[in-house]
């Protein structure tokens, strides 16, 4: 008989399963107390020092501040060369306020090159010529569609900031074609690329505010291997009819040949992915060429149980030789916006105040 003042023993011990001793100096999940800031500011590194042993994403964050960290300081004991960091993003991070950080980075030479896609490039320069406005995500395409607006998630962009964007860049477009065809059977000929027709266009806008025309003034490439894939590629295609028999030429080889030479020069390879898709596995495979990069930080909301190289972790990317055996790297289940500030603001920008 089942005594009712005591639990079954069947019961008891299935649920008061004996542990085993933790190891020595395990690490004890810590807990963020703003008590401890009381009576005065709030910094950044507070923040992020009560994330560290918070668990989930939150010490992925923490874990991505130490690798990147180690990337900036890392430098090759006999030439001072420092880590070659590749800062790849999707376009939606531009048209987002992100944007900023992203100049940031390359106006104070923070980064080695970039890699993005057409709207990464494109919607930079829109922003010079027109603003991108706060929406909801539940806002309805046909009724914005009739109001010529058009959403990137709880963003809008006025379909004038494109036809602005037009209007700016044909005349370039035209100016190119030209010295394209001038230069043609001389010693100097133009062979115009993804990066050489960015870095021309962070020449044209001449804008403080365009990341591109930092990367032009601070010589960073730029590449784009989709540069068609976007309003860029509207106005290519555009042209062909404005410029017709004649026709701009755009060689992708000769910029797969150059960002792959910076990946097999770099004494030391990191990368800061921010988003999946071409922007990643282009920067993972010129690491490719020099067996790897050192170190990885991914940030996407991708899952990898469809097998795509977006949702992939960095694991994956060593069994192709992408990312070293023993590198440091972690992936961050997150939208960028929501950590990549904190992330910078613990990183790259950690030690502004003294250069000032």
């Amino acid at each position: 008989m089942v005594s009712s003042t005591q639990p079954p023993s069947a019961a008891k011990d299935a649920v008061l399963v004996k542990s085993v001793e933790m190891p020595e100096g395990a690490q004890k999940v810590e807990e963020l107390d703003f008590n401890k800031f009381r009576g005065r500011r709030i910094l950044a590194e507070d923040v992020l020092n009560g994330m560290e042993h918070m668990g989930f994403q939150a010490t992925s964050i923490a874990k991505a501040v130490r690798i990147i960290n180690d990337m900036r300081e890392w430098s090759d004991p006999e030439t001072k060369e420092k880590t070659t960091i590749f800062l790849g993003y999707t376009s939606n991070l531009i048209s987002s306020g992100l944007r900023g950080v992203f100049r940031y980075l390359v106006q104070h030479k923070h980064v080695s090159c970039v890699v993005t896609t057409a709207g990464g490039i494109e919607e930079d320069f829109i922003k010079c010529l027109g603003d991108t406005y706060m929406s909801s995500f539940s806002a309805q395409g046909a009724d914005l569609r009739s109001k010529g607006l058009n959403r990137i998630g709880n963003l809008v962009v006025p379909n004038s900031n494109y036809c602005a964007f037009e209007d700016w860049v044909v005349p370039i477009l035209d100016k190119m074609l030209e010295e394209q065809e001038a230069s043609k059977g001389t010693d100097a000929e133009i062979n115009w690329t993804p990066s050489k027709v960015i870095h021309r266009l962070g020449k044209e806008i001449n804008d403080e505010r365009s990341v591109y025309y930092w990367a032009y003034k601070n010589d960073i490439p730029v590449f784009c291997p989709a540069l068609t894939d976007g309003s860029l590629g509207d106005m290519l295609y555009f042209h062909t009819f404005k410029a017709s028999p004649r026709q701009l030429k755009i060689d992708i080889v000769e910029d797969i040949r150059r960002i792959n030479t910076i990946a097999v020069r770099a004494k030391r390879a990191g990368m800061v992915i921010l988003g999946g898709g071409v922007i990643k596995h282009h920067i993972a495979n010129a690491c490719l060429m020099r067996n790897g990069a050192e170190s990885a930080v991914y940030i996407n909301t991708a899952q990898e149980f469809d097998g795509s190289d977006a949702g992939a972790r960095p694991d994956e990317a060593v069994s192709w030789g992408k990312i070293k055996i023993g590198a440091e790297a972690v992936k961050i289940y997150m939208e960028a916006t929501g950590c990549f500030p904190l992330i910078v603001a613990n990183t790259f920008a950690r030690d502004d105040h003294l250069e000032k």
